[in-house]
């Protein structure tokens, strides 16, 4: 009989890369696996797996190391971690318990490994809140679920994992699912709130959010925003790509206060619960929060009770860092409220650009675009190559609106360019709307050119002046009012 024996992570790794040159003649670069039509192989690669391990798989000294990819207690390998010897650990070696596993990822989150490995082990691992730190990789294998603890989470801010002022986190998951229980957080027993969130990462810098399923929170999918003390810290150089934030309670993705961040390849559908309830929106809450070098790319919203994407810098001053935020290549479909969402101060607000470059807007119930200011505002804002598609089904929408805020004689509106963008529309209406209020001083620096389609003809309403716009309008279809 053949006794148990154990080794470290990266022998367990050669052993297996030995076995598959072996019997493939290949490299193993995604780690061994055997399709379910070649049980002759399976048996065969096992047979020889229990030889190799036994002729090569004992360390220099002759005793018994750990086996990483071994999903079960072990209090040695657990050591091994703990003393530095093993700098990759599996969540499992502390104990996996179907019940509540919180203490097991927390421990070994805990233990200073570089890597966190949380493996498949056919059932869902049920936690409380977890926080994380700096310097680690937590590796989510495919399959993997982490889920909530019922009845758990009744702080109006826990979240299912949360850190604040850390560095170099990075959450890898392709085929893993963090999950919340957004039905429970709306029930009498809980304490009303928008901010219990799945992701929580306030002031850190160097995150990595990669392939992960997000859904059902009580909050946000992911929630990006500065520290809470004085300093005010944001998060700095953030990358989430190829994630999935489906069902939230808030928004898809909210960022506060961040330095650069690129957020790429991502879907955000069905958010429905507090407001807003949008795919993205950045959104400062103070002056001194920030939106500095944000990159929104290839990204889908759709199916949101809310909007698409949002832009909201109302609460940033003159003083605040001036704003560069852009969208590209992004699609906002099948939502209620607006596909694009900007709103901003006026002289009181930060200097920048915010750009919506070759986006979508396709199948709202409400304007395509909408953008809500005060004043001579110094962002400047721009619609790049853009497209509105069979927007704005209800009444008093439109494919693209303007509003200005204030209630009391202001000068001039402005700051607003199109750029070789489309309007494809079926109802008699104008394509552009511009409100203003109470008193009209006329509108200035709506610039550009639009294309426009729209059988019973083409035409702009710039509110009480009705004036002309320097605005190109390049007639598709209908006739030009």
């Amino acid at each position: 009989m053949l006794e148990r024996f154990e080794m470290t992570s990266s022998q367990a790794e050669n052993c297996r890369d030995l076995i598959y040159r072996g019997f493939t003649g290949r490299e193993n670069h995604d780690g061994l696996s055997v399709s379910k039509g070649n049980s002759r192989g399976v048996l065969i690669v096992s047979i020889f797996a229990i030889a190799a391990v036994l002729a090569i798989c004992k360390n220099a000294s002759g005793t018994e190391a750990v086996i990483s990819s071994v999903n079960f207690k072990n209090p040695d390998a657990v050591q091994a971690v703990l003393s530095g010897k093993e700098t990759v650990a599996n969540a499992a070696w502390w104990g996996f318990d179907e019940n509540d596993s919180t203490d097991a990822i927390q421990e070994a989150i805990n233990s200073g490994a570089a890597k966190v490995i949380i493996p498949y082990v056919g059932k869902e691992w049920i936690v409380r809140p977890i926080k994380l730190v700096s310097n680690q990789e937590i590796f989510f294998e495919p399959g993997v679920v982490v889920m909530a603890k019922k009845g758990e989470f009744k702080g109006k801010f826990d979240c299912l994992f949360s850190v604040s002022g850390a560095s170099n986190i990075t959450l890898r998951g392709y085929g893993a699912t963090l999950r919340m229980r957004r039905k429970d957080y709306k029930s009498s027993a809980y304490t009303k709130s928008g901010q219990r969130h799945i992701l929580e990462f306030r002031g850190c810098s160097n995150v990595n959010v990669l392939g992960l399923r997000l859904e059902y929170s009580g909050g946000d999918g992911i929630f990006v925003g500065a520290t809470k003390d004085k300093l005010v810290q944001p998060c700095k150089n953030v990358l989430i790509r190829d994630c999935t934030c489906y069902c939230n309670y808030r928004q898809g993705i909210s960022v506060v206060s961040v330095n650069k961040m690129l957020v790429e390849n991502c879907v955000l559908s069905t958010t429905r619960g507090a407001l807003p309830s949008a795919g993205i929106d950045l959104e400062p809450s103070r002056p001194a929060h920030m939106l500095v070098d944000v990159v929104i790319s290839n990204c889908v919203a759709e199916g949101n009770n809310g909007g698409g994407f949002i832009v909201s810098i109302s609460n940033l001053r003159a003083g605040s860092r001036e704003v560069s935020v852009l969208f590209v290549n992004c699609y906002a479909r099948n939502c209620v409220s607006a596909g694009f969402d900007v709103y901003a101060k006026g002289k009181t607000g930060p200097k920048g650009l915010i750009e919506f470059k070759n986006c979508i807007s396709e199948n709202i119930t409400y304007d395509g675009a909408r953008v809500l200011w005060e004043k001579d505002c110094p962002t400047k804002l721009r619609f790049n190559g853009c497209k509105f598609q069979n927007v704005a089904k209800r009444a008093n929408a439109y494919p693209i609106k303007l509003v200005l805020r204030r209630k009391e004689v202001v000068s001039q509106t402005g700051g607003i360019e199109f750029v070789n963008c489309y309007v494809y529309d079926n109802i008699k209406r104008p394509f552009l709307k511009i409100t203003d209020a109470v008193v009209s001083k006329g509108v200035y620096n709506v610039v550009g050119d639009i294309n426009v389609f729209n059988p019973h003809g083409v035409k702009v309403n710039t509110g009480i002046r009705d004036e002309k716009l320097p605005l190109k309008v390049r007639v598709l279809g209908g006739e030009k009012r």
